[in-house]
């Protein structure tokens, strides 16, 4: 087989990847103002729950860096995916408070594991044939969750149940997911001894580029987990019409994200990165002073635009430091775990954090939170990245 046929076809299940991981984001979130409303929970008991499901993505994100150093990523992406679509599962046949958190637990755990893997094959595939994928990848992801999002609009508007919905999507990845099964790169490409090895300290600019990760990641994460509970609860919109603010938010993450690389070689990573924060968080502001359901679809439009090239740009840098400045030190797996874990941190306390302030000070004040946590992302990345 050609190079590049090898390389087009990894391109091609890499994307089933991303696809499947961001229409399983996307399907959970469509059906949360429903779980809501069934189990009859508070926005905080929400946000306890939206917690645990930051504590699982945290475990598989240890797991999946070493597993993908260990193994390679390409077996991991495969076996994780299949894992992934089996956990929905757990939504349909949660039927009190405790088996939703456990079925959170899991969700969260299995999104990580195949996150992680994913991102650490693409960047494999980037070193391998030279050319930048990351962002576009990331617009599959997004146009997975626009996906998942708009189906699960479609059912939950429909009264079709949740385990009806989550069964359908299940076949729907095992079927894509075998479909691709031969097709990735090689796992001897990026295995990586991790037992053994000599310990280091590690380098603080993961931890830097890190950081900024989670300012959009609190972003990120509360347009799925508070879009339809604001539009819903605050406003009255329709469980369809609810959806719309997620469903648009992932829409301008597809379109910013397919550009993103052009943009990236052209502009460089520091100019969208603080243009981002400032079209999320001025966006995002506006949206919410001015209220309405049109207010809070404008601000998550924009926050979307903003947000669209942050974290596959921070992954992406992550992959590039693992290979250039700590080759035989940490694999590229290691590298995104690590800028992950920290980035995923703003999904660990930020989505919980808003539900305990919405019942203080409201939820539409509450999302005002993520919005100058944007401004300061814009503001503080030139002197964090500005050299780099």
């Amino acid at each position: 087989m050609s190079q590049i046929r090898q390389y087009s076809r990894a391109r091609i299940a890499i994307t089933v990847a991303f696809i499947v991981n961001g229409s399983m984001a996307g399907s959970f979130y469509s059906r949360i103002a429903d779980i809501k409303k069934n189990l009859d929970i508070s926005n905080s008991a929400l946000g306890i729950a939206l917690l645990i499901v930051a504590l699982g993505v945290l475990m598989g994100l240890a797991f999946s860096g070493k597993q993908s150093a260990k193994y390679g990523s390409a077996p991991i992406t495969h076996y994780a995916t299949y894992a992934l679509g089996t956990s929905l599962l757990g939504l349909g046949l949660a039927n009190n408070y405790a088996t939703l958190c456990l079925s959170f637990l899991i969700i969260g755990a299995c999104l990580s594991t195949q996150d992680v893997a994913m991102n650490s094959h693409a960047i494999v595939l980037e070193h391998e044939s030279g050319k930048r994928y990351m962002s576009t990848f990331h617009a599959m992801f997004s146009l997975g969750a626009l996906g998942g999002g708009v189906v699960g609009g479609w059912f939950s508007q429909n009264n079709i149940s949740i385990m009806k919905h989550v069964a359908f999507i299940t076949m729907c990845v095992y079927l894509a997911n075998y479909a691709v099964r031969n097709w990735f790169l090689p796992a001897e490409l990026d295995k990586h001894a991790v037992e053994g090895k000599k310990k280091i300290k590690k380098p603080k600019i993961f931890f830097i580029v890190g950081l900024l990760g989670v300012c959009g990641t609190v972003g990120e994460g509360s347009a799925g987990d508070w879009g339809a509970i604001l539009s819903r609860d605050t406003f009255d919109a329709s469980p369809f019409v609810s959806t719309l603010p997620f469903i648009c938010f992932s829409a301008t993450m597809v379109i910013g994200r397919l550009f993103g690389d052009r943009l990236a070689s052209k502009y460089g990573p520091m100019k969208l990165i603080v243009g981002g924060g400032l079209i999320a968080g001025i966006g995002l502001g506006s949206g919410l002073l001015i209220g309405g359901i049109g207010g809070v679809i404008f601000g998550w439009l924009t926050m979307g635009i903003g947000l669209a090239t942050v974290i596959p740009m921070l992954f992406s840098q992550a992959g590039e430091l693992a290979k250039n400045k700590f080759a035989g030190q940490f694999a590229a797996s290691e590298g995104v775990a690590m800028v992950s874990g920290i980035a995923y941190f703003g999904f660990l306390v930020g989505p919980p954090a808003l539900g305990f302030l919405g019942d203080a000070i409201g939820l539409r004040w509450a999302m005002l939170v993520p919005a100058g946590l944007a401004l300061i992302m814009a503001l503080g990345s030139k002197p964090i990245l500005g050299s780099k």
